[in-house]
C-alpha cells in the first residue's frame, strides 16, 4: 500500500492514486472489446448501457478514499450486471479462466477497502461481500464451470483482501514505531534538559558563594579604607584599588550567572553556558588524590600563568576533576596525561588516556558525538559559561581525550584623572 502510493520515497495523495487507478481501469475495460480475439466467447455488442456499467465499475474508485464501502458495493454490483448481461467474458467458462479488467477493478477496490477501513468494515467485506460475490459468480457461470468460477472469484478477492489487511497492519506497525521513536526522543530531550537544569542550579549555588565572599570582602575593605583615609592616604588608595578589582570580578561572575539563567528558554540547541570554585592551584592536590586511587597521571604545565576570574578557576578545576573521574570510572587504572598550556589569550586544558586498562577494568561506554552523559553536559555548561569551548572524543590509537579552551581575561586600561 505504501509503496503503491509513493514514488521516489515521496507519498502520493490518495486522491491522485485513486483517480489514476480509476482512469487506468476504465481505459482497460473500454478497450476490452477491441482486444477480444476472433472466435472468442460470444458477447453482447457494446452500447450505451455497456458504457454506463463500465463507468460504474471503475470510476467510483476515484472517490474510494471518501466512501470506501459504498464505492466497493457500487463497483461490485455494476461488475455483476456486466457479466449477467454478457458484456464481459465469464470468469471461468468453456474457453478457460479469464480475469479481465472488470474483475481486477473489483479486486482493487477490495484491497483498498481492507487497507483503509476499520477492522469491523474489513471483516464485513471478508465475511459477507466476498462470499456473496463468489456465489453470484458461480450462479452466473455456465453449467459445469460453476465450482471453478466460485473458487477463482473467492481466491482472487480473498488474496486482495489479505494483502490489504497486511498493508494495514504494516502501516500500523510503522506508525507505532514512529510514535515510540518520537516519545523516546521527547523523553531524552527532557532528561537532557533536566540534567542541564540540575547542573545550572549547582553552579548557581557555587557562584553564590563566590559573589557573597567578594561582596563581604568589598564591605570590609571599604570600612578599612574609610578608617585609614586620614592617617594613611597611600594605604587607603591601595584598598580602593583592591575594592575596584574585587568589584570587577564580582560583576563578571554575576554576568555569567545571569547569562546562564536568561538562556534557559532560548531553545534546546545549545546547552553550553555555565560558570564555577577550587582554583587552578588546587589541581596538584586533585592529581595526587586520583593517583592514590590507582590512576597513573602525568601532570604538566607550560607557559606563564596569569590571574583568572574565580569562575574560570572553578571551570578549569571541575573539567579536570570530571575528566579524571570519568577516566578512572570507564578506563580503569590506565595512563593519563593532564596538560595545562598557558598561551597569550587562552588556557588550554587537555586530558588524554590510553583506553581501558588490561586488568579487567570496564570498557568505556559509547558516548554521542555531542555528549549525552550528565558529566559531559556539566563540562560543556562550565566551559560555555566562561566563553570557552570543549571537544571530546576517542583517539585514533585508542583512548579518550577531553580538550577545553578557556579564554584569558584581557586587562582593562585604567583611566587616570586629568589635571586641569
Amino acid at each position: 500500500m505504501n509503496r503503491m502510493e509513493s514514488l521516489a520515497g515521496r507519498p502520493w495523495p490518495r486522491a491522485v492514486t485513486d483517480t489514476a487507478l480509476a482512469l487506468l481501469l476504465t481505459a482497460g475495460c473500454l478497450a476490452l472489446p477491441l482486444a477480444m480475439p476472433h472466435g472468442g466467447p460470444d458477447l453482447r455488442a457494446t452500447d450505451a448501457q455497456w458504457g454506463v456499467l463500465v463507468l460504474l465499475t471503475t470510476l467510483p474508485l476515484a472517490v474510494h478514499r471518501l466512501w470506501p464501502l459504498p464505492a466497493l458495493l457500487v463497483m461490485s454490483a455494476a461488475a455483476g450486471v456486466l457479466q449477467a448481461r454478457h458484456y464481459v467474458p465469464d470468469l471461468s467458462g468453456p474457453d478457460g479462466t479469464s480475469i479481465g479488467p472488470t474483475y481486477l477493478a473489483v479486486a482493487t477496490a477490495v484491497f483498498l477497502t481492507a487497507a483503509r477501513t476499520t477492522p469491523r468494515v474489513a471483516a464485513l467485506v471478508g465475511w459477507v461481500l466476498i462470499p456473496a460475490a463468489a456465489v453470484t459468480e458461480a450462479v452466473l457461470a455456465p453449467s459445469g464451470h460453476r465450482v471453478a468460477a466460485l473458487l477463482t472469484e473467492a481466491v482472487l478477492l480473498i488474496a486482495a483482501w489479505a494483502l490489504g489487511r497486511l498493508a494495514r497492519a504494516r502501516a500500523a506497525i510503522r506508525d507505532q514505531a514512529l510514535e515510540r521513536a518520537a516519545a523516546l526522543e521527547r523523553e531524552q530531550a527532557a532528561d537532557a534538559r533536566a540534567a542541564v537544569m540540575a547542573e545550572r542550579a549547582r553552579i548557581a549555588r557555587e557562584l553564590h558563594d563566590i559573589v557573597a565572599h567578594n561582596v563581604s570582602l568589598m564591605v570590609v575593605q571599604t570600612i578599612a579604607a574609610d578608617r585609614v583615609q586620614d592617617r594613611d592616604r597611600d594605604k587607603a588608595h591601595e584598598l580602593h584599588g583592591a575594592i575596584e578589582e574585587t568589584g570587577r570580578a564580582t560583576v563578571t561572575e554575576l554576568r555569567h550567572l545571569l547569562d546562564v539563567l536568561r538562556t534557559d528558554e532560548e531553545g534546546p540547541g545549545d546547552p553550553s553556558r555555565e560558570p564555577p570554585q577550587p582554583t587552578v592551584e588546587a589541581l596538584p592536590a586533585l592529581v595526587d588524590s586520583v593517583r592514590a586511587a590507582g590512576l597513573r597521571v602525568d601532570f604538566s604545565t607550560s607557559g606563564e600563568p596569569v590571574e583568572l576570574p574565580a569562575g574560570s578557576h572553578l571551570a578549569v578545576y571541575r573539567i579536570a576533576q570530571e575528566a579524571l573521574t570519568n577516566t578512572l570510572k570507564h578506563a580503569g587504572r590506565t595512563r593519563t596525561a593532564l596538560d595545562l598550556a598557558w598561551e597569550p589569550e587562552r588556557l588550554t586544558v587537555r586530558l588524554c588516556d590510553d583506553g581501558p586498562a588490561s586488568d579487567g577494568e570496564p570498557v568505556r561506554p559509547p558516548v554521542a558525538a555531542h555528549g549525552s552523559g550528565h558529566g559531559l553536559v556539566g563540562m560543556r555548561e562550565r566551559v560555555g559559561a566562561v566563553g570557552g569551548s570543549l571537544h571530546t572524543g576517542s583517539r585514533p590509537g585508542g583512548g579518550w581525550c577531553v580538550h577545553a579552551v578557556i579564554p584569558l581575561p584581557v586587562p582593562e586600561p585604567r583611566h587616570e584623572g586629568h589635571s586641569a
